[in-house]
């Protein structure tokens, strides 16, 4: 049953297609991140090598849009990060059939992450926090899946808009930035969809990035040195359409208030 599922799901992933979600599959969470590694090792080969790791379902506002119980992850190639840091900013033209977006805080790290590191070794491995966009497509038809299913088709990874990178200081003492207060405000066409707080992100991003490197060291994987990981969705996630801009930007704390990130779909 793991490598059928597998190839349906990449074939149909390569012809454009959805698939109806099998019910009654009774896959174990081993056997679908093993699915995952099937479905996505031929994305890391022709997208550049793994270039960090996606979280999802860190927010309760996700986990209720999807009915997913509980956080899951999956790997990024390289070529699914797309530059955000324009004004225009990132345009997807293809390789999308059903897709959604959502905001998120990434990190890029600047050391390998032990995985043994604490909260506060795992802050301090982070170069920089950047405000991001990840365009999300499930290869479930109508996005109905259940968390096996939806963890096997790689939490549903399309691609990631990494927009500019916040301050170091919160524009008040020089300090570090509170990584748990930051408001945003998703938006389409110009007009405001949704709100959301960093802290949704498991109470913090960086608590977040630590979950995942527990995880992986359950499964021989570590964060390395130069990896992007998106730590969750703060909002709930919205349609993207062709001819549709897609945009976030920090509305506090005031230091990020120019902070935007943006995403087109022709």
């Amino acid at each position: 049953m793991i490598d059928d599922l597998a190839r349906r799901i990449v074939a149909a992933r390569a012809e454009s297609q959805v698939l109806a979600a099998p019910v009654n599959h009774g896959l174990t969470t081993e056997q679908a991140y093993r699915i995952q590694d099937l479905v996505l090792a031929p994305r890391m080969t022709t997208g550049g090598g793994r270039g960090g790791w996606k979280l999802g379902y860190t927010s309760a506002v996700m986990r209720e849009q999807m009915g997913v119980a509980e956080p899951n992850y999956g790997p990024l190639a390289r070529a699914m990060i797309l530059d955000g840091s324009t004004s225009e900013g990132a345009v997807v033209s293809a390789g999308v059939t059903q897709p959604k977006v959502e905001p998120e805080i990434a990190a890029v790290l600047d050391r390998d992450v032990s995985p043994e590191a604490t909260l506060d070794e795992v802050r301090a491995s982070v170069r920089s926090w950047h405000l991001a966009l990840e365009i999300v497509d499930s290869v479930w038809e109508g996005y109905r899946f259940d968390w096996a299913l939806n963890t096997a088709d790689g939490s549903s990874a399309a691609f990631v808009v990494l927009g500019p990178a916040l301050l170091p200081g919160d524009g008040r003492d020089g300090g570090p930035v509170d990584l748990s207060a930051i408001e945003i405000e998703l938006s389409l066409n110009g007009g405001p969809q949704a709100q959301g707080r960093s802290d949704a992100a498991m109470g913090d991003p960086v608590r977040a990035l630590h979950w995942l490197s527990q995880r992986l060291a359950d499964r021989g994987e570590m964060l390395r040195a130069g990896d992007v990981v998106i730590t969750g969705g703060l909002t709930k996630a919205i349609d993207l359409d062709v001819n549709d801009v897609v945009s976030a930007r920090v509305t506090a704390p005031a230091a990020h208030a120019d902070v935007t990130v943006a995403v087109r779909r022709h």
